[in-house]
């Protein structure tokens, strides 16, 4: 099947899904230090993503996540996974594995940054995973 052009609006949902995966991650172990190696470390495979998802992950502005607590922003950030993969499937099917991949080395990579992985990070990358994986 031959890729269809995604949207502005699809190419933001793609970058908040996956950007967001890594702030829950990021966010489920706290401390300032952690946070930015941490977001070195995400922002290394989201970049190596080819094609489709490295034109939405890698152009235009970054996504606004909404602040605050973690289920405040699990409730914008694992629906947009979702829809994110719906999207994929429908205009780019040969991207939605890629895209799974990416999110979750992204996230694991994230929760490996700093002294291993937490229960926490480890609960917030198995959320993701069930995001990627169930239809919104």
């Amino acid at each position: 099947m031959m890729e269809q052009r995604l949207t502005d609006e699809e190419l933001s949902i793609l970058k908040t899904g996956a950007f967001g995966a890594v702030f829950l991650v990021s966010n489920a172990d706290s401390g300032i230090f952690a946070m930015i190696r941490e977001s070195f470390a995400a922002s290394g495979v989201l970049g190596e993503a080819s094609g489709v998802l490295r034109q939405a992950l890698t152009t235009g502005p970054l996504p606004r996540l909404p602040q605050g607590s973690t289920p405040a922003v699990e409730v914008a950030v694992l629906p947009a996974l979702s829809r994110a993969v719906e999207v994929l499937r429908v205009k780019s099917p040969e991207e939605v594995a890629v895209y799974r991949e990416v999110v979750l080395a992204a996230a694991a990579r994230v929760a490996r940054a700093h002294g291993g992985v937490t229960p926490g990070e480890a609960a917030a990358i198995e959320r993701i995973r069930k995001a990627l994986t169930t239809p919104s």
